[in-house]
């Protein structure tokens, strides 16, 4: 485990694809610019609007294996069977070392690797869930149409990670139309442990 000394706090957001996770992100970097937000790096293909260094460092897949051959990884995840993501190390250590709230999205498979390089005081999660698969469908198609295939993955993905929200610390379901709701109950749920 890495040795961290101080009150800094690393706070991971979970859960499946469409369920605000970015939503959530995305207001938590305008209300608390004291917090850091990690880029990390993905081998998939960057989406519409979406520009490199922003969210994603967007990575070739053989840059992405030799920085993990390298050990440079926190944690590393393939998602949806073909997309490399993972979290540079020194992003993460160099601010909790220094006490500061890092805040980072995180895979399902990433929590398990973190937990076993973080120690507990410096480390919570937090679950975001919808009330049903229809629900997550609908946000997901909004962004984009997906060949029935991957609609099948990401459904098999869904049922697999709704299982992690009970190794979460706290679970909050983004519910339609209840976005601001959602933001503070996230915010509530860092404040409790910072």
């Amino acid at each position: 485990m890495e040795e961290l000394q101080g009150s800094g706090k690393l706070i991971l957001i979970l859960g499946s694809s469409g369920s605000g996770k970015g939503t959530v992100l995305e207001a938590l970097r305008r209300d608390h610019p004291d917090f850091v937000f990690p880029v990390s790096c993905t081998t998939r293909d960057p989406r519409p609007g979406e520009k490199n260094g922003e969210v994603y460092n967007f990575v070739s897949k053989e840059e992405f294996l030799r920085r993990r051959d390298r050990g440079d990884f926190l944690e590393w995840a393939v998602v949806h069977e073909d997309n490399f993501y993972g979290t540079l190390k020194e992003d993460i250590m160099k601010p909790l070392r220094e006490g500061r709230i890092v805040v980072r999205e995180v895979d399902v498979q990433g929590l398990r690797s973190i937990r076993e390089l973080i120690p507990k005081e410096y480390l919570r999660s937090i679950f975001l869930t919808v009330d049903s698969w229809d629900t997550l469908l609908a946000r997901i198609l909004k962004r984009s149409d997906l060949p029935e295939e991957e609609i099948r993955h990401r459904h098999e993905s869904f049922l697999k990670e709704s299982k992690w929200a009970d190794e979460c610390d706290f679970v909050v379901e983004n519910r339609e139309g209840q976005v601001k709701e959602t933001i503070t109950q996230v915010e509530d749920a860092i404040e409790s442990v910072v």
